[in-house]
C-alpha cells in the first residue's frame, strides 16, 4: 500500500478535523489539542509549526520557564523539543493498534544556542512503510535542532519503538 491509498491513523484523523475549524484559528486550536495530549509541551510552550506524516517541525522560544544558568535554552528543554518532533512524525505513522515508545536517545551538546529552537523530524517513505506492515519494530528519527542563528547546537538522534497496544495475557 502507498502514501496516496494509506488510511489515515488516529492521530492524522484527529488534525483532519482542524480543517474544520475557521482557518485563522486551526494554528491556535491544533497547539491547544496537542498540548493536551502531551500537556509538559504547554508547559515549556512548545509550538506546533508543520505537521504532516513525512515531517513534523515544532519551535521553542528562549523564554524565562525554559532557560539554564546561562540565559540559553536548557538542556532538557532541547531534549524535549527533539522528542516531541521526532515522536509526533512517528505518532502520525504507527497504526491504531499499535502504540509508539521512545526506546533510546543520544544527544551531543555542541556549541550555545543562540535565541529560540526549532526541531524538525522526518521519516523516510521506507521507514513510514515499514511501521504500517507490522505490529511490532522501530525505527531511528532524523532529527535537526537548529538555533535563531542557524546553528545546530545539539545532535541528537532518536529510536522509537512500536508495539501492539493490547498484549495477550501471560499464562
Amino acid at each position: 500500500m502507498n502514501d496516496a491509498t494509506r488510511p489515515p491513523n488516529k492521530l492524522q484523523r484527529s488534525l483532519m478535523r482542524l480543517d474544520e475549524a475557521p482557518a485563522f484559528m486551526r494554528g491556535f486550536v491544533q497547539n491547544i489539542i496537542l498540548r493536551r495530549a502531551v500537556p509538559f509541551t504547554g508547559t515549556a510552550g512548545v509550538k506546533f509549526v508543520s505537521l504532516t506524516p513525512e515531517r513534523v517541525e515544532v519551535h521553542l522560544a528562549n523564554d524565562h520557564r525554559v532557560q539554564n544558568h546561562i540565559g540559553g535554552v536548557h538542556a532538557s528543554a532541547m531534549n524535549l523539543l527533539a522528542e516531541t518532533a521526532t515522536g509526533m512524525v512517528v505518532g502520525m505513522n504507527v497504526r491504531d493498534d499499535c502504540i509508539p515508545l521512545a526506546k533510546e536517545l543520544s544527544m551531543a551538546f555542541r556549541k550555545r544556542a543562540t535565541g529560540g529552537l526549532k526541531a524538525v523530524a522526518v521519516l523516510s517513505a521506507e521507514q513510514r512503510a515499514a511501521m504500517q506492515a507490522s505490529d511490532k519494530g522501530e525505527v531511528q528519527v532524523t532529527v535537526t535542532v537548529t538555533d535563531e542563528a542557524g546553528a545546530e547546537p545539539v545532535e541528537c538522534a532518536f529510536t522509537w519503538a512500536w508495539i501492539p497496544s493490547s498484549r495477550p495475557a501471560k499464562n
